[in-house]
């Protein structure tokens, strides 16, 4: 397994994260409340974090190969919420397991 996690200062993270999870509900199985959330993509789930100052996202990755894809649709989706706040990517970390 691949570990990604993902972090956005910003004091709307708590909407940010509610904007994703209701997008991605559209597609694919994704629960959610005010402050956590849970997306199940095809390259492996991804947890969601928010309080009053940060957005996190946890991803179990199936492969290394996923990294890049993972991050592009969580980055292009915030560019498209958060470009108020002119957004450009979240701070990336990756870790094998």
């Amino acid at each position: 397994m691949h570990s990604l996690s993902g972090s956005y200062a910003t004091s709307n993270a708590k909407k940010y994260l509610q904007q994703l999870c209701k997008h991605f509900g559209h597609k694919i199985d994704v629960s959610y409340d005010e402050n956590q959330g849970t997306a199940k993509f095809i390259f492996g789930p991804a947890f969601f974090s928010a309080d009053d100052q940060m957005l996190s996202v946890k991803f179990e990755l199936d492969q290394a190969a996923s990294v890049d894809a993972a991050k592009h649709v969580i980055d292009s989706h915030l560019k498209k919420f958060a470009f108020r706040e002119s957004f450009e990517n979240m701070e990336w970390q990756s870790d094998h397991s």
